[in-house]
């Protein structure tokens, strides 16, 4: 990995071990590993689609559920877009997207503005996919705004299937993501705000 807007998070508690390594103008290569095969695929979908390269690695006590692991692991990704965003200086800073993936449609549009704020307005038909809970996809992105510093609405319009309604949230975020912190050309070396500041 290149040091241009790389970042390495170490994060451990009793509930979770983890290192969360990203580089922002990466090309979507990945390593992840949390012990979650399902949440392993859906990381893997956005490091793909967001152009981030992430190298992620998880132990969490998943012998009690697979809730620390999600949530800390969206904690310690959230902290190292942060980290890597710096003053956020050059970014094109909003970005949106509708995103279809067969009978579902999802939105998800973003300010990587400093301030956290998640809108979650997706509804699952079913409590689990194969063994992962649904309620922690919403887990997982209020823990990636909040440490990543950025406004985030998903939006699901329609689906009736578990896994693709998850599957277009992580993408939809992801390519709203690659979006938004790439380069703006006509500004790259100016913060994207009139306060002059992206800091919150």
């Amino acid at each position: 990995m290149s040091n241009q807007r790389t970042v390495k998070v170490s994060r451990s508690t009793k509930e979770t071990s983890i290192e969360a390594e990203v580089f922002l103008d990466g090309t979507g290569r990945f390593d992840i590993s949390t012990g979650v095969g399902f949440f392993d695929h859906m990381l893997e979908q956005l490091s793909r689609h967001s152009l981030i390269d992430m190298n992620i690695t998880t132990k969490g006590d998943t012998h009690i559920d697979d809730h620390h692991t999600v949530e800390d692991t969206g904690i310690a990704i959230g902290k190292a877009i942060a980290e890597a965003l710096g003053e956020r200086r050059g970014i094109v800073r909003y970005a949106s997207i509708d995103l279809a993936m067969d009978e579902t449609l999802t939105s998800a549009a973003l300010d990587v503005s400093g301030r956290p704020f998640l809108v979650w307005n997706v509804a699952f038909n079913a409590p689990k996919i194969g063994t992962f809970d649904t309620e922690l996809v919403r887990e997982f992105f209020q823990a990636l705004a909040q440490n990543a510093g950025i406004t985030l609405h998903v939006n699901m319009r329609y689906g009736t299937n578990n896994h693709h309604i998850a599957e277009t949230c992580f993408k939809a975020v992801a390519r709203a993501l690659r979006m938004a912190i790439e380069t703006d050309p006509r500004q790259k070396d100016a913060i994207p705000s009139t306060k002059g500041t992206l800091k919150g």
